[in-house]
Formats: structure tokens, sequence, C-alpha cells
């Protein structure tokens, strides 16, 4: 039997498309193994999003053929979309599968042995062009009780720092019907859970015929149907689908998590100009008002980069005031990483990267205290949690999962309380990130 090793590199959509060819594989008779020594063929999906993504991707190609010469080195994914003529002159590398051809991968390596390794043919396709939305799906997740759930590829916004839109095309959604299914197989193995994600999620269904009248919220009200799918959450959203109508449609389906993670990477003005953000600090804090009016106590987490071309001290701290003014759950804090081939790495007033990690120290402190902050704003509520894995605290075993809004908390260790939802109070902070539950009798 063939073996087959994968890595993972990037974001959710990237761990989809992973889990997805690794079903392939298996489904095509490889064994799958770990990521070492001894596999026949090594598949890893790249990604692109800093030239450090880049970077990571050539190293882990690289490692695959010095960990077994012989091997079949198959890299997919972003990087290999941004820089594939450069890739297949790569003696390390053997196949080089761009986006919208994860699909072909099976066909691609028998074709490849068949032919006893003879140069393959381009497997790279004008990203930009294509209207279709590449058909990957999976039938299982192995000891997981929740699923990410690709709905759409690709981005229209072309933000002045991004490489994306360029690595993944423009926005495509999937087809309701795939999802649908896709879904009803997973609940019926027992996934509780669903996290709706893709490239632009917000951007799903506007290539949709004018006939079909699908959007997100009316996808969210369908999968709402499935008979034991408890939760629904959603990936990052663009702040501007935060409507009224969309609000208090949500607020009246049971199974939506109120954790709402709204992309903002400035809380200065000039600074999302200059990123070619398509909103203002006043319409974001406008958008997570109707969250707070809708939900009681939403988790709403985000996205910041510190060190954009050109921002100043004063702009940095309009950046924090805003923050705190927002108090986030979560933020995911970055230091701006120059990209070769977007706006944002030929503009003036690069920041010095001392300067970065000042500013990316200051918010990783902040965003420490007000997770801490919002955490103990659950003490004392009674909440339900979706138990997933057994962790140890101080040397006592517990059963740990999340609430709705992604708070996770812990109940003393019992047999076979793996992948239930129980309820409780929310009795004390077992740790500085978990919160201990009191199980209800």
């Amino acid at each position: 039997m063939r073996k087959a090793a994968l890595h993972n590199l990037g974001c959710k959509v990237n761990s989809y498309e992973t889990e997805a060819m690794q079903q392939m594989l298996e489904e095509a008779g490889y064994e799958i193994v770990p990521f070492r020594e001894g596999a026949d063929v090594y598949v890893i999906n790249t990604c692109s999003v800093t030239n450090i993504a880049d970077r990571k991707s050539r190293q882990m190609l690289h490692k695959a053929k010095k960990m077994n010469p012989s091997a079949v080195v198959v890299a997919t994914g972003c990087y290999v979309q941004a820089v594939g003529e450069e890739l297949q002159k790569d003696a390390a590398i053997d196949l080089v599968i761009g986006n919208n051809k994860k699909k072909d991968l099976i066909s691609i390596l028998e074709q490849y042995v068949e032919e006893s390794r003879n140069t393959p043919e381009d497997y790279i396709i004008d990203i930009s062009q294509t209207p279709h939305y590449e058909p990957l799906s999976i039938r299982r997740i192995e000891g997981h009780t929740r699923a990410f759930i690709k709905i759409q590829d690709g981005c229209n916004q072309f933000c002045s720092y991004c490489i994306i839109p360029y690595t993944r095309g423009r926005a495509r959604s999937r087809g309701v019907a795939e999802i649908l299914e896709e879904v009803e197989t997973l609940v019926q193995k027992g996934c509780c859970e669903i996290v709706l994600t893709g490239i632009h999620l917000t951007s799903y269904g506007i290539d949709f015929a004018e006939s079909e009248k699908e959007n997100l919220l009316g996808l969210i009200e369908t999968l709402d149907q499935i008979p034991g799918l408890k939760r629904i959450r959603l990936g990052s959203l663009e702040p501007r689908v935060i409507t009224e109508d969309f609000v208090r449609t949500l607020a009246g389906i049971s199974s939506i998590c109120p954790h709402f993670h709204l992309s903002l990477q400035s809380g200065c003005d000039a600074t999302l100009a200059r990123m070619n953000r398509h909103y203002t600090t006043e319409d974001y804090a406008a958008r997570c008002d109707l969250l707070r009016r809708y939900f009681a106590n939403p988790a709403i987490t985000t996205d910041v980069i510190v060190g954009f071309p050109g921002e100043t001290e004063e702009e940095f701290a309009a950046t924090c005031d805003f923050l705190e003014k927002i108090h986030f759950y979560e933020m995911h804090v970055f230091k701006y990483s120059k990209r070769a081939g977007t706006k944002a790495a030929e503009m003036k007033g690069q920041i010095p990267e001392p300067v970065k990690t000042i500013r990316s120290e200051r918010l990783l402190k902040l965003t420490k205290e007000m997770s801490k902050e919002y955490r103990k704003s659950f003490l004392g509520l009674s909440e339900e949690v979706l138990l997933e894995e057994c962790v140890t605290v101080d040397g006592v075993s517990y059963w740990a999962g999340y609430t709705k809004e992604y708070v996770k908390t812990a109940i003393p260790y019992a047999d076979g309380l793996g992948g239930t939802l129980i309820s409780g109070v929310m009795e004390r902070m077992l740790s500085e990130e978990i919160v201990c539950l009191s199980q209800k009798r």
C-alpha cells in the first residue's frame, strides 16, 4: 500500500481542503501516515498570505524531499498560484498543482507515476478567469464534534496589503444542495456544530444567477432546518454584512452562535483608507452596537494589523483608543508584512520592525486584559457547553469545550461525556483561559 503524508499551512479554508485531499487519497487506496520519513507521497498545501508564509511553504517542501528523496513531493495551494513557474524549476518538487486543481490530485498523481515521472504538464490555471467553484468535500470528521465547512472561495475586495485575490481569484460560491448534503452527512456521523468558512464569506451568493436568490443569510436559515445540527458558527465577516435585517434574523435562529469575527485591521480612518478597506470606524462601531442590541453579551473578535505603511504614532494611538472603545473578546494581532505584488509593498513610510514589535506587544497586552474581562463576565450565568477534549489543569483531569460565544469551559472528567452538550453555571476561573462549570443536576 502506498503511503501519503500531508501538511497544511495557512487558513481554515486550507485546512478544509487538506482534509478533503486526505480523504481522496484514502479512498484511492493510500495509507495516511504522519508527516515524517517513510512516506511515498508528500502533499504540502501552501500559504502565501505573507512573505513569512512563502518562506515556511518553501521550507516544508524541501523538508519533505530530504525526508525521502525518492518520494513524490506535491506542492499545491496559494504559494503555488503566486510563484508556480519558480517552483516548477525546483528540483525538490515533483508536482505543482494550483488552486482549483486540487480536485484532480489523484488523477494527476496516477498519470505522473504511469509516465515514469516524466516532466508533468502545467497544472496551474489562470485563477482570475475561472467562474467555477472547486468541488471538494469531506465526509467525516475524525474525533471531532465541530466541522469547518467551506462554502465560498475567492475575493473581490483587493485590500492594498493582500495577495489573496490574485492567488484565489474572484468570489465564487458553492451550491446550496452540495453544502446541505455534506452537512447532513456529517451530522449523521456525530457532528454537532459547523463553522461556515470561505476566503470572503460575506460574498457568498453574489455570483449566483438572479433567479437563485440565495445569500449567506438564506443559507444559514436552510442549514438551521437540519435535524441534529445544534450549532452554526460563522467565520470571518466583513462589517458591512451586519445590517439590522441580517442581525434581527440571526437572533431568531436558535442554532446560531453569538460569536462574530468582524475583520477590522485598523482603528484609524486614514489607515483604513490606505488599506482600501471599505468602511470607517464609525461604520464599524455602529455594526458592533447592532450586534449588542440583538444579542446578550455577544463575543466580538477581530484582526488588527500594526505597522502598516505610513502608520504614525497618532494613528496608532487612534487605533488603541478605538479598540478599547469597542472592547473585543479577542484580537488577532499581526505585524504588517510586506508582500510582493501588492500596492502596500510599494507605499512610502514603511515602518521599522522594532516599532512594529512595540506596537504589537501593546495590543497583545490589551487583548489579554479584554479577553480575561469578557470571560469573567460569564461567572454566575447558566451556559451550555459542547465538550470536545480532555485537558489537565494542576494535575486534575477535565472535559473541556466551548460555549456558543466560544468561551473555553471545563467540568471534572467523567467517562462518556465527549461530544455531548451539557448545561450548568459558570462557577469560577479554572485558569486564565478556562472557566469551570458547575453541572446542573
